[in-house]
């Protein structure tokens, strides 16, 4: 039987020593992060409401073309991916902003907001509300915020 190689022995050694950088666990399946955060898109502080048991509903909310949504905030941490199309969103005096397909975000509260499909194709989005029993996931407003 032929001795090992010096050049195979040192990797080994390398391996066994105490202190040695550790490899980290391989994961049971691929992994994309879509989003990770603490606050919406208004920087406002994620928050849940305490109204009673934890509730999650998850939807696709569909805007036509030309359509737009009515004003609402959401009382409840509300996750939003555009699966298709773009969808600009009026914050009022904060502004304006638009996502496209592929993007993630968690969806302003406490301000008065409403989505706008500007261009000529349905926009497509799937939205988590992760709220209580007893919060409603959206709530409509009379009238736009003041700009």
């Amino acid at each position: 039987m032929s001795r090992p190689k010096p050049f195979f022995i040192l990797p080994a050694l390398l391996l066994a020593l105490p202190g040695r950088a550790e490899t980290p666990a391989p994961q049971a399946y691929p992994t994309q992060v879509l989003l990770s955060t603490q606050t919406t898109v208004l920087n406002e502080p994620i928050r849940y409401p305490e109204t009673g048991p934890a509730k999650v509903q998850a939807n696709i909310v569909t805007i036509a073309p030309g359509a737009d949504s009515r004003f609402h905030t959401h009382p409840a941490p509300m996750f939003a991916y555009i699966l298709e199309g773009e969808v600009t969103v009026d914050y009022g005096p904060a502004g304006t902003r638009t996502y496209g397909q592929g993007e993630a975000l968690m969806e302003a509260m406490g301000q008065s907001h409403r989505g706008m499909n500007l261009g000529q194709v349905p926009v497509r989005i799937l939205s988590v509300h992760m709220g209580a029993e007893g919060t409603a996931n959206v709530e409509l407003q009379d009238k736009p915020p003041a700009h």
